[in-house]
């Protein structure tokens, strides 16, 4: 195996959906205490689009938030999606619906998948998950298994019980290493992440308190190496701003002001021009769009750094801009 990391892009394109329409729920089960297990297949018997590690879909039930759950069944699989679901008191009550109403049978509106969390190819990896945070890396795991890369995950839950896909993973052995917090503590991040590899990539989801340790004990690995995907905004920004601006829509032949209370989303689609968007929090990546001029004010939880200094595109729900025009490829 080579010790260089070889990176030769990400494995999926973020571009937008593939797939917009209903799936009927073809199994339901409990993969820990609270959490569903929901395998969906096209309504219409179709197959559905092709994915990879990382990806995630939106689902919509009628009246209730759209939420973003992440792909976590086997990437050959063409005929049904599995993903697993939280039940999230404070969630708005899609979560809930998902647990106590929805059954095999239903159906409900998918839309996806995208990634904006791609599993890059390397010859080593770390994985680090919370709680939940489990569901993106278990098609990486074995995608990591089957190319013969090293890896590693650390499995962090609160309890033995609340840890989701236990026995699935099982089949590692001692390449999973588990955490519950009650019987162990929480992670040892200074030793899971103490002597920095030029050719290892670390893979974490899970809560934000979990995600902003990562980051600290990870200050000192090479760039490029840590991959994080959150569940909710790194910070709480307000869409709004302190200035008006102004946004070109290039392919609408459009000019739009943004005003101080309002986001850029809002304006354009005031405007007459429709962009999905889901979260409104900067977290889902849905509202992405590419900027041709000017400068953005990233204030999305999607892009990393060198993603941001590109200025390229930018997640119009939460980002307002630093200069006086921006161009978008609207």
């Amino acid at each position: 195996m080579n010790t260089q990391t070889t990176i030769r892009g990400p494995l999926i394109s973020m571009a937008g959906p593939a797939f917009d329409g209903d799936v009927v729920v073809v199994g339901k089960t409990r993969a820990a205490t609270g959490v569903a297990v929901l395998t969906l297949s096209a309504v219409s018997g179709a197959r559905l689009p092709s994915w990879t590690p990382g990806s995630h879909v939106d689902l919509d039930i009628p009246d209730l938030p759209t939420r973003q759950y992440s792909l976590c069944g086997d990437p050959s699989d063409r005929d049904t999606y599995r993903i697993g679901v939280l039940l999230d008191p404070g969630g708005g009550g899609t979560s809930w619906h998902i647990h106590e109403v929805l059954d095999v049978g239903d159906t409900v509106h998918l839309r996806g998948p995208r990634n904006h969390f791609p599993l890059l190819e390397a010859s080593r990896y770390i994985f680090v998950a919370g709680g939940i945070g489990i569901t993106p890396l278990l098609p990486m795991l074995a995608h990591a298994e089957e190319a013969g890369a090293h890896w590693l995950l650390e499995y962090g839950g609160r309890t033995r019980g609340s840890m989701a896909f236990v026995e699935q993973l099982q089949r590692y052995g001692d390449k999973v290493r588990y955490s519950p917090e009650d019987e162990t503590g929480i992670l040892d991040l200074a030793v899971i992440l103490g002597h920095p590899r030029d050719d290892t990539l670390i893979y974490c989801c899970g809560p934000e308190p979990l995600l902003a340790a990562v980051e600290a004990h990870a200050v000192n690995w090479p760039p490029g190496a840590l991959r994080l995907e959150r569940f909710s905004p790194r910070i709480a920004w307000d869409s709004g701003g302190a200035e008006e601006f102004q946004v070109v829509l290039a392919r609408s032949n459009r000019q739009v002001s943004v005003p101080s209370d309002h986001s850029i989303l809002d304006a354009v689609r005031a405007a007459g021009v429709n962009v999905e968007s889901s979260c409104r929090e900067g977290v889902c990546g849905t509202c992405e769009v590419a900027v041709l001029e000017g400068i953005p004010d990233h204030r999305d939880s999607v892009l990393d750094e060198d993603e941001r200094k590109r200025n390229d595109c930018m997640m119009i729900c939460v980002s307002r801009a630093r200069s006086e025009r921006l161009v978008l490829d609207l």
